[in-house]
């Protein structure tokens, strides 16, 4: 669903119109996500004027992708991703290891209830599943052009990578 309509958005229906570019990020708690975010914000109407369209993908509540939107004014669609399950689709999704969780616990990061409005005693394992930063470039017929993903958080792609596979299209 995107933030801001509230309306599914489907790949079919976009790649009809142009490639497609699938960012997914953490979540608005993660600093790296944001900058990166505002980054792509900026990239965007690059990404527009060579035909493609861009969203980005989070496991996030609608309402927590709603003010990752407002906050840092992304005029591109975001969109939930519960349980990280279209992540997990890509090949990017995972769950948080229990040793982790505790280091977010720690640093007063409630990834369950940011990505289900769950506190910690009813979190879910699905309330604990996160995309590793990626993004995919996808052609209109439908296959992958170009990805990238790093499991270190804090190594992303580079945009000018992601706008060279545009142009190779």
């Amino acid at each position: 669903m995107d933030a801001l309509t509230n309306r599914p958005v489907r790949s079919d229906d976009v790649l009809a119109l142009g490639p497609l570019i699938v960012k997914f990020f953490r979540g608005r708690w993660c600093p790296y996500c944001t900058t990166e975010l505002e980054i792509w914000r900026d990239v965007y109407q690059e990404i527009r004027r060579r035909g493609a369209f861009f969203v980005a993908i989070s496991p996030q509540t609608r309402r927590h992708n709603d003010f990752t939107v407002q906050q840092h004014e992304l005029p591109f669609p975001v969109l939930s991703d519960p349980g990280a399950k279209v992540a997990h689709e890509y090949g990017a999704g995972y769950t948080i290891p229990d040793a982790h969780r505790e280091y977010y616990k720690g640093i007063l990061v409630n990834i369950p209830f940011v990505n289900s409005g769950v506190m910690y005693p009813k979190a879910t394992e699905e309330s604990w599943r996160l995309p590793v930063p990626a993004v995919f470039v996808i052609r209109q017929d439908g296959t992958i052009a170009f990805s990238q993903g790093f499991a270190d958080f804090r190594v992303r792609p580079e945009p000018a990578e992601v706008l060279a596979a545009l142009d190779a299209l």
